[in-house]
């Protein structure tokens, strides 16, 4: 049976729309649709809004039409309702939700959206819930990390958590097992990152003072075992990969952190049965915003990673 042919449509934009880049909703309202091809629409004039032409920059207000035109969203980009197992445990993961946010204790292993060579992720699989007229992600946590995710159920809750990380009010904790015994007591790293390509397509940040983005890092020591020192990371940015590569800029890489730092490094861990980087986000704070009450936010440590430090323990006595 053919494909039905597709049509322009007119879709008006709602109060949950108000203040939405054009370039960004038309990223969701055709899912699979190369970015470049969606800019293309907009510069040829093809994308409407109340019958004039926009700029990918255009925001949305509430009750503009607009207009998009057919397009043929190929086979491979069309969405992929993830398993219903995935959307269980998601649902179990809930720490926290009221009329503004939804907070999960991310497992490891589930990238926050979906990508290259990933169908789906967090934010699509909690769409696939159908609970929410709205949701989005306030932030991203690297996929081998678990922890506190934030996600915003109104758009002013989005632009409220985004001020804050933009601007450094929020604070972030994390609880990261470093390879190495610990000197001292704590340190900050304050050193700029830039993130580049690597051939196989994945991304990769390293060190770069001259191109690269401001981003600062405190490493405090929680427990110190023979062979690793457990540290609370307190991020004032929140640059890709920070910690991983703040980390290893101070020789201690985060246990189990199969891209960064040597393999015979994380052997001795690894021996001991770390089957997953150790790197988890426990504690979340927003300041108070407006209308927006403190919001405080706590995601216990996953029981594979306290076995994993119990085992420590034991081996040291």
């Amino acid at each position: 049976m053919p494909a039905e042919k597709p049509q322009v449509r007119h879709v008006r934009a709602k109060a949950q729309d108000a203040g939405q880049r054009i370039d960004n909703f038309l990223l969701k309202q055709l899912p699979g649709v190369p970015k470049s091809h969606v800019y293309r629409l907009l510069r040829s004039g093809q994308v409407r809004i109340n019958g004039g032409r926009a700029k990918p920059e255009r925001k949305l207000e509430e009750g503009d039409e607009i207009r998009i035109p057919p397009v043929r969203v190929a086979e491979k980009g069309e969405a992929v309702r993830p398993p219903d197992e995935v959307l269980k445990r998601l649902k179990e993961s809930i720490v926290h939700e009221d009329a503004h946010y939804l907070v999960i204790n991310k497992p490891a292993g589930y990238a926050s959206h979906g990508g290259t060579g990933l169908p789906y992720g967090v934010i699509e699989a909690i769409r696939a819930w159908n609970s929410y007229e709205f949701i989005e992600l306030a932030h991203r946590l690297d996929r081998d990390t678990s922890g506190v995710l934030l996600l915003a159920k109104t758009r002013p809750a989005l632009l409220r958590a985004q001020r804050a990380f933009m601007h450094g009010t929020s604070d972030k904790r994390y609880f990261a097992l470093l390879c190495g015994r610990w000197k001292g007591e704590a340190r900050d790293v304050d050193a700029a990152l830039v993130k580049s390509r690597l051939e196989s397509g994945e991304s990769y940040v390293e060190l770069d003072e001259e191109d690269g983005k401001p981003s600062k890092s405190r490493f405090t020591p929680q427990a110190r075992y023979k062979e690793a020192t457990l540290c609370e990371v307190e991020i004032f940015s929140g640059r890709t990969h920070q910690i991983r590569v703040h980390s290893l800029a101070l020789g201690h890489p985060v246990a189990g952190d199969r891209k960064y730092g040597e393999r015979e490094v994380h052997k001795p861990l690894r021996d001991r049965g770390l089957k997953r980087m150790f790197l988890h986000s426990h504690f979340l704070e927003l300041p108070a915003d407006g209308e927006f009450a403190k919001l405080i936010v706590a995601a216990p440590m996953p029981d594979e990673l306290r076995d994993f430090l119990n085992g420590l323990s034991q081996a040291a006595r």
